[in-house]
Formats: C-alpha cells, sequence, structure tokens
C-alpha cells in the first residue's frame, strides 16, 4: 500500500483543473467523479489514470522493497498470521487446553489492534495527536515496525470515532428520520471500547470464585481447627471427618455459591466473544 498517490497531490488539482477536496460518501465521490470527468475529460484522465500509471512504473522497484519489509515485520515482528496470547494469561512452555485458549488470544489480539493499530492510525495524519502522544523516531518513516504501543492514543481515536453522528457529510440533513444517529463506524467503535475495557479492566479484577463464594475462608477455618486439634497436614483440613453439622452446611453452601460464580464467569466469558465475533468486520484500519 502506498503511503501517498500522486493522483491526491496539489500537482494532480493544477492538472485536473478541479482541487479533489477533503473527504467525501459514498455519493459524493461518485458525484464529484461524475462532475468533473464530464467537465474536464483529458484532465481528468490524466490526473487520475495518468499520475496513477506513472507512480507504478517510477515506485516500482521501491514497492518491491516495501514487500519484502512487510513481509518480514508480518512474519516474524507482528506474527500477523497467527492469534497469540499474553505470557500473563498463558505462561509459554505450559500446555493449556485448545478451549481455553480461545479467550485469551482473542482478547490479547483485540488489545494489540486498539494499542498498536489504532493507535498508529490515531498519529499517522493527526500533528496535533503526534504532538500529544509523541511516537518515537524508530516508528516514523520507511523502517518503522509494528512495535510502537499506545493505549492512551487508541482510546483516543475510539473516542473521537465513537462520537461520529449521520449529517449532512452522509447523506442525512437536518430532518432526515437518521440524522444526529451514531454511524456505522460509530458503534463499531463503541462496542470495541467495551470489549477492551472489560478485558483491561473488569475481567482481570473480578474477584476469585473461591474468594467470593467463602470457600477460601471456609478452608481456612478448617485448617485451623485441624491444628488446633493436634493435626498437622492438608489431608485433614477439607475432611468431614473433622466437621460438624454446621460445618458441613457451611461447606456445602461456600462450594455451590462458588462454584456458581465460576458458571456466571464463564457465561460472561462466552458472551464477550461473542461480541467479539460479532464486531470483526471492525477491526481493520
Amino acid at each position: 500500500m502506498k503511503s501517498s498517490y500522486w493522483s491526491c497531490s496539489k500537482f494532480a488539482d493544477w492538472l485536473r483543473g478541479v482541487k479533489k477536496g477533503e473527504a467525501k460518501t459514498s455519493l459524493g465521490w461518485a458525484q464529484w467523479t461524475q462532475a468533473t470527468r464530464k467537465q474536464h475529460p483529458v484532465r481528468y484522465w490524466l490526473a487520475e489514470d495518468g499520475l496513477d500509471h506513472l507512480q507504478n512504473f517510477i515506485t516500482w522497484p521501491l514497492e518491491r522493497l516495501n514487500d519484502i519489509r512487510y513481509y518480514v515485520n508480518n512474519r516474524w515482528v507482528s506474527g500477523s498470521h497467527a492469534l497469540t496470547a499474553h505470557p500473563r494469561d498463558i505462561r509459554p512452555g505450559t500446555w493449556c487446553d485448545l478451549g481455553n485458549r480461545f479467550l485469551p488470544c482473542m482478547f490479547n489480539e483485540l488489545v494489540d489492534f486498539v494499542e498498536v493499530e489504532l493507535a498508529w492510525h490515531n498519529v499517522l495524519f493527526d500533528k496535533a495527536a503526534q504532538k500529544q502522544f509523541e511516537p518515537p523516531w524508530w516508528r516514523r518513516g520507511w523502517f518503522r515496525w509494528r512495535a510502537w504501543r499506545s493505549p492512551e492514543s487508541g482510546l483516543a481515536y475510539l473516542k473521537w470515532a465513537s462520537e461520529l453522528i449521520m449529517d449532512s457529510q452522509y447523506g442525512c440533513p437536518p430532518g432526515h428520520p437518521d440524522h444526529g444517529k451514531p454511524t456505522y463506524q460509530a458503534l463499531g467503535a463503541m462496542e470495541i471500547r467495551e470489549l477492551y475495557t472489560w478485558w483491561k479492566d473488569i475481567h482481570p479484577n473480578r474477584p476469585d470464585p473461591h474468594d467470593a463464594g467463602g470457600w477460601t475462608e471456609h478452608c481456612r477455618l478448617m485448617r485451623e481447627k485441624a491444628v488446633s486439634m493436634g493435626y498437622r497436614g492438608s489431608e485433614f483440613i477439607l475432611s468431614h471427618e473433622l466437621a460438624d453439622d454446621a460445618e458441613r452446611e457451611r461447606s456445602q453452601r461456600a462450594l455451590d455459591m462458588s462454584t456458581a460464580i465460576e458458571e456466571r464467569y464463564k457465561i460472561e466469558d462466552e458472551q464477550m466473544m461473542i461480541r467479539l465475533i460479532r464486531v470483526r468486520e471492525k477491526l481493520w484500519t
């Protein structure tokens, strides 16, 4: 992919006789193309098709080097051919069943998407954002790699995108039933931000089911009782032989509560994975 196109340059505007202008809707671009081609057919071809052919010819060697650079980056640096889990979630060298890999692998990739891809997209064409988030020198220019990470920059992009609304630019002038509603891009950004926030802030801070259900506390009390009776060793801690009726009831209640919390977490994890699958078509830059 080219970083710039000659057909979008100031020279192309002069050659075409009509300025290309800034972003437009698909309908806006279609209308602009039709009007410009009709007004200056030859000049339009020279600026749009002619400059593209000339650029492709002149930059062919550089583009092939660029292809090699991106291959090396995708293959050995960013690993864009694979879903990977953070060592915090799955320690390298340990076994993890396939069913337990889905959640961390999927959401670790979402984190990379926000903190790396969207973070870079946020500063790519915005000088104010570049000054605010200050990407390092080695992340700029021809030798840049997918290595710079900035959660703040990624979230700033999602905030901007989530506030986009349907207006005249999107073919919804005042009075249109969709005027003022969030755009398709905004809805996607809202969902991505919610999923990212859940994985980063909510999921890792959920109480341990055994702690929340009372099982950990029950085990502590039984351990203390075993020690007070002269027993040593964990084999007696949970034994019903040491428990009275009240303790057995507490044990069962704590176990049931802990199991219920675990099941609730499993349902929540599954629902969030489904939401991530449903938003997959919006995960691109």
